[in-house]
């Protein structure tokens, strides 16, 4: 039988920290190690021997902030996946904790669910970022877009179509629904979500909104 996936807590809000332990208690393929009030604590558990596959922590919290905990589990305890769970939206603390080697970003408003699928994916060495995220990063990238291509600091050029195409991915829709409102067949829509892949190097469709985010599109 395969391992739960062990989970180490990181929330300085009492009632919130128990309430997400009572949450993924019931999940029995993901066991909590440990639960901490702010990052001292975490590292205090992971030198005192504590074994974590994944380190799931918030951002604002007192002594140590998340953005420092990530860059130190990164230093000495590299093998630790993190994922981080805020209240924070805005595009500066996405890219400051991805920077920092975080692997996921979730919001405190997604379900339980999505943080499951979340600590799955990261500890599977993917990337993940949640949808309501990913829809506010890629509106501002729309926003940016006027006519011609957009550029990436990559040196990676996406058109204006598959930017279009990324954005209807990212609110669900399926290859023959994009087909539909672009009006074009689903083969095309296919030949572009791969190649959209291939030319970012990215094995999904988070890890693609991922690559989009750290690199910022500009005109």
């Amino acid at each position: 039988m395969k391992s739960a996936i062990k989970v180490l807590l990181a929330e300085d809000h009492t009632i919130l920290r128990n309430g997400i332990i009572a949450l993924l208690d019931d999940e029995p393929n993901i066991k909590i190690v440990a639960d901490a009030k702010n990052g001292h604590e975490v590292l205090d558990y992971l030198n005192s021997g504590i074994q974590t596959d994944v380190v799931l922590t918030d951002i604002n919290m007192p002594d140590m902030n998340g953005i420092e905990l990530i860059s130190n589990l990164r230093t000495n305890f590299p093998d630790v996946k993190i994922c981080v769970l805020t209240m924070l939206d805005d595009e500066k603390h996405v890219n400051q904790s991805l920077d920092a080697g975080a692997s996921g970003y979730l919001l405190k408003n997604v379900n339980i669910a999505e943080i499951i699928f979340a600590i799955k994916q990261i500890t599977l060495g993917y990337k993940y970022i949640c949808t309501g995220i990913s829809l506010k990063l890629l509106s501002q990238i729309n926003l940016r877009i006027n006519t011609g291509s957009a550029h990436l600091k990559s040196d990676v050029e996406v058109s204006k179509r598959e930017i279009e195409i990324l954005g209807l991915i990212a609110q669900g829709y399926t290859n023959s629904e994009i087909a539909e409102k672009l009006f074009t067949s689903k083969r095309t829509i296919e030949g572009n979500r791969q190649n959209l892949l291939e030319k970012t190097g990215t094995k999904n469709t988070a890890a693609l909104v991922n690559f989009v985010v750290r690199n910022r599109i500009i005109d």
